[in-house]
């Protein structure tokens, strides 16, 4: 990332993106990634899924750049799973950057990430996908919700949206659907890519391209 505008530190950026345009992305590479980032990619054996990690994993470097104003390779990414406390898996977040909370998401082909001041949340879906079966959507959705998309006449995009809308909420840390208005919760088509995608966090939220 060069020159451009100072950054709004008080808004949260969200891009969605194909994994072949994150890969031919110029001021993105695999270099950038941590040793422990590679030896995870190591051991991806379909190349399709290794891909999309890598570009999911470089388009967060590229939200935080341009959040922050640093060079994409300068973020130091790094794992913490909330259950076990351990290393290298669960939750991402930066190191020495407590302040800027990150997320990312991929999923065959498509992915994205966002990065900004406070707790955040993304997540993606191929438009064609439909969620199921029935009692795990009953784990992440709202009875009513799940009742009144699953009665429309075709139900698939209602349940895809609330889905997506609900993957974002549990990576960004809120489970409970009354937050009292702090989290701010968007969700949208983008149509050139065939994808749905949802961000939530604290703050204003930005969509831009990669």
């Amino acid at each position: 990332m060069t020159g451009g505008p100072e950054p709004d530190r008080a808004t949260a950026l969200a891009i969605v993106a194909t994994t072949p345009e994150v890969l031919a992305h110029p001021d993105l590479d695999e270099g950038m990634l941590a040793p422990w980032e590679r030896r995870r990619l190591t051991g991806i054996r379909l190349p399709s899924r290794r891909d999309d990690v890598l570009a999911a994993r470089l388009l967060v470097r590229l939200c935080v750049a341009r959040v922050t104003g640093l060079p994409p390779d300068t973020p130091v990414l790094a794992q913490l799973c909330p259950g076990c406390g351990g290393q290298g898996h669960g939750r991402p977040y930066l190191r020495g950057r407590p302040e800027t909370g990150v997320s990312l998401s991929h999923a065959d082909g498509l992915v994205a990430a966002a990065a900004g001041p406070g707790a955040i949340g993304i997540d993606v879906e191929p438009s064609t996908r439909r969620p199921g079966p029935v009692h795990v959507l009953r784990r992440l959705l709202p009875e009513a919700d799940l009742a009144e998309a699953a009665a429309a006449p075709d139900s698939g995009p209602a349940l895809l949206r609330l889905w997506v809308r609900a993957e974002a909420r549990l990576k960004a840390g809120s489970t409970d659907q009354d937050d009292g208005g702090e989290m701010r919760l968007l969700d949208w088509t983008d149509r050139p890519r065939a994808a749905v995608a949802a961000v939530a966090c604290t703050t204003r939220i930005t969509i831009a391209s990669a």
